[in-house]
């Protein structure tokens, strides 16, 4: 091979970041190089990295294999001990062109392929240009990093560090030459995006962040949050959700569970009742507001009821999109101590949520079969609707608007047919 390939594990500021890494590494003048960007959240996405390291080496023999992401922060030693592994980088390492001139010699030791530092010790996160993201027709930008709560299943914060901001100037500036490179729709990326702006002068919030953007980059024609936690959201966002047209009408929740017993030993912040609060109060504002949401199944001490009060409160919720995790100890975190359930029953009850989700999804589709719907074309063959239903969409150019009417769905996409065309 020749070139610098990037492989990307997990969520969407490591997309963003794998394009940072990639220009970083061009400009160090890195050559027949695989980057892996690694992510920690479970053990399965662990093990999928060291799959795709070994595979890497099997299909290119010769050029250096660098690993870095969360994975490689928290556990930096099982990666420098595989053999196919020629350097592993920390999470900020990983961005700068110094560390890819750097790299140690092929054949080195384990200990001297390291290049992972204290993550805790960095205070900021340096804004970070691209000029497009690889296979993406929607552009992400990262706003914020690190996350100063400790959630007891969580691994996160010691891969990222402690929360900081980006000056909104910087994501401004980013979003200038996004939009310049031809991307129309944007997404806010950061590991607890909606504590953004604690740490800046003022303390904006990501709602006055979002705020600005629309208005200092009027060419953004969809601005969408990756992920919410919603019991931080400001007056701002609320002001989005209300009246902002172009704020798209689909927030992704981080919830968890829905059993009251089970949120305190997650140390999350919310309760049931607040999540029910805020999809109904969104709901008032905008009735055309659909929401994703994470949850997890089979967490330490979880009982059949307390794990049928996720599953009602995916319901009662009306969660069209639900991403359901088995859980999944990670080493060092204080749910890892917790009496834990049998592996079976965790993967069982996972697998139980994920039908109710597949419900869930079918009902929504069910919801929009004849409205007319605005869809932006992916590049393989999909779009999505602006509340982030997927649409069959064959045959159509990428990056392209288009209004369509939708016919039908197979509980997993909409069908459609394009207004001119059903209008003719």
């Amino acid at each position: 091979m020749s070139g610098v390939e990037v492989i990307t594990f997990g969520c969407r500021l490591n997309t963003y970041e794998s394009e940072v890494m990639r220009a970083e590494a061009e400009k160090a003048g890195l050559n027949n190089a695989v980057l892996v960007n690694t992510c920690a959240v479970t053990g399965e996405a662990v093990r999928q990295a060291r799959q795709a390291i070994r595979r890497a080496r099997r299909e290119n023999p010769h050029a250096r294999i660098i690993v870095t992401g969360c994975a490689a922060q928290t556990d930096k030693k099982t990666f420098a001990d595989m053999a196919e592994v020629d350097a592993v980088l920390g999470n900020e390492e990983k961005l700068t062109a110094t560390s890819y001139r750097a790299l140690p010699d092929f054949g080195v030791s384990a200990e001297e392929k390291l290049r992972v530092n204290d993550i805790m010790s960095v205070k900021a996160t340096a804004p970070q240009m691209v000029k497009h993201i690889d296979g993406h027709v929607r552009a992400f930008i990262q706003v914020q990093n690190g996350c100063d709560h400790r959630c007891t299943f969580c691994i996160i914060p010691y891969g990222r560090g402690n929360s900081r901001s980006v000056p909104m100037g910087a994501v401004v500036d980013q979003a200038r030459k996004l939009v310049q490179s031809g991307y129309r729709e944007i997404v806010l990326t950061g590991v607890d995006a909606t504590s953004y702006g604690a740490d800046l002068p003022g303390e904006p919030t990501l709602g006055l962040l979002a705020k600005t953007l629309l208005k200092q980059v009027p060419e953004i024609l969809r601005l969408r949050l990756s992920s919410i936690d919603s019991i931080e959201a400001d007056s701002h966002l609320w002001d989005l959700i209300a009246d902002e047209p172009r704020f798209m009408p689909h927030l992704h929740l981080s919830l968890q569970h829905g059993d009251d017993l089970i949120l305190k030993r997650m140390k999350r912040r919310h309760s049931r009742a607040d999540a029910l609060a805020f999809v109904e109060q969104a709901r008032q504002l905008r009735p055309e507001i659909t929401f994703g949401a994470d949850m997890i199944a089979g967490f330490p001490t979880e009982t059949e009821e307390m794990f049928e009060g996720a599953a009602t409160l995916a319901e009662e919720a009306d969660i069209s999109f639900l991403h359901v995790f088995p859980y999944s100890p990670r080493p060092g975190t204080p749910a890892s101590r917790m009496p834990q359930l049998d592996r079976k029953l965790v993967k069982e009850r996972a697998s139980r949520l994920r039908v109710r989700g597949e419900a869930l999804l079918s009902r929504h589709l069910d919801r929009m079969v004849g409205t007319q719907q605005m869809i932006l074309v992916e590049n393989n063959g999909f779009a999505h609707t602006e509340n982030f239903a997927l649409v069959a969409a064959p045959g159509l150019a990428p990056r392209e608007f288009r209004q369509a009417t939708i016919t039908g769905h197979n509980g997993r996409h909409l069908e459609m047919q394009l207004a001119e065309a059903q209008a003719a």
